[in-house]
This record gives C-alpha cells, sequence and structure tokens, in this order.
C-alpha cells in the first residue's frame, strides 16, 4: 500500500494512522463528538492515511449500510472540528493532525470486481 506512486508508507504513518483510526472508531461509537444532524454510531472508519509529516489524517468512512454516504462525508467535513477536538483529548500528540473525510468506495470496488469475475465464469 503506497500513499503516493513510488513512496510506500512508513512504519511510522502505519502506527499513528491506526490509532487515530482507533480514536475516532471509538469516538464515533460512543457519540462523543455531538456532531449536529448525524449519528456517529452508525459510521465505521475503514482506514486512516497520514501524509508524510503526519499533519493530515485521511479518514475514509462508511456509514452503516452505505446509506447517504456522501451527505454523512459532507456533515463529518462541517463539524471536523469539533471531531478533531474530542480526539485531541484522546490522542497525546506534538502535532494533532488535520482530519479530511473521505467515503470509503473499496467494498464498492471490491463487489464490481467480484461482479466481473463472476461474469466471465458463466
Amino acid at each position: 500500500m503506497a500513499d503516493r506512486i513510488g513512496k510506500p508508507l512508513t512504519q511510522r504513518q502505519l502506527r499513528v494512522g491506526e490509532m487515530i483510526k482507533q480514536s475516532l472508531s471509538m469516538i464515533f461509537m460512543r457519540n462523543e463528538a455531538k456532531v449536529p444532524h448525524l449519528e456517529t454510531k452508525t459510521i465505521t472508519v475503514t482506514e486512516v492515511r497520514m501524509s508524510q509529516d503526519l499533519k493530515i489524517a485521511k479518514a475514509y468512512v462508511l456509514p452503516l449500510g452505505g446509506k447517504d454516504a456522501d451527505e454523512v462525508i459532507k456533515i463529518l467535513k462541517e463539524y471536523s472540528f469539533i471531531i478533531r477536538k474530542i480526539l485531541s483529548q484522546k490522542v497525546i500528540m506534538k502535532f494533532l493532525p488535520k482530519l479530511l473525510f473521505r467515503k470509503d468506495e473499496s467494498f464498492e470496488y471490491a463487489e464490481k470486481i467480484e461482479n466481473l469475475i463472476k461474469q466471465t465464469h458463466k
């Protein structure tokens, strides 16, 4: 898994990404970030990728069943400052990264590949 072509992720990036992923998952599961108009218990954090300098964290999320994913991402982006504030109480880092939320499309991609494979076996 490479963040950019030719630049593999370092152990530090992977470790920090996993730590932030677990913390975000707990925050969402416990609904600790009181995000208006959003039930965070239904959100799954599938992956967090850190930038080389650890100042940006791309959190790949998916709402339960993939319903209204684009709307959920929009709300998360809008209220990321609230989530970041709660995260700062959970994670001890010199610089807390900026949170960027992205829709995790890996499941859709895997399903598409699986359907293509099924079609070729018919």
